[in-house]
């Protein structure tokens, strides 16, 4: 059995986020979103649970942070924020 794939949508104002990171940092981004879309729960990455959010969920590369919505019904992540850590939690 062939396990499904995440779909991943950006929201607009997190590809603005990505679009604005160094080079590296998006590739690294992207790689990790990636892998994400594969196993939402993978061990490779440090997925943390958001306090006092149902379903979202952060995980960190380098000093940035990914924050996303995970949606098993439908097999979908929706990536909301990007950003360094000391602004993305504002």
């Amino acid at each position: 059995m062939k396990q499904k794939t995440y779909e991943v949508v950006f929201k607009k104002s997190a590809s603005k986020e990505l679009l604005s990171l160094p080079q590296r940092i998006q590739q690294k981004i992207l790689d990790a979103v990636q892998l994400l879309s594969l196993n939402p729960y993978t061990e490779l990455l440090q997925i943390k649970k958001m306090k006092g959010s149902d379903g979202l969920y952060r995980i960190r590369i380098q000093d940035y942070r990914v924050i996303y919505l995970l949606e098993n019904q439908i097999i979908k992540i929706t990536v909301i924020k990007i950003g360094h850590r000391k602004d993305v939690y504002e």
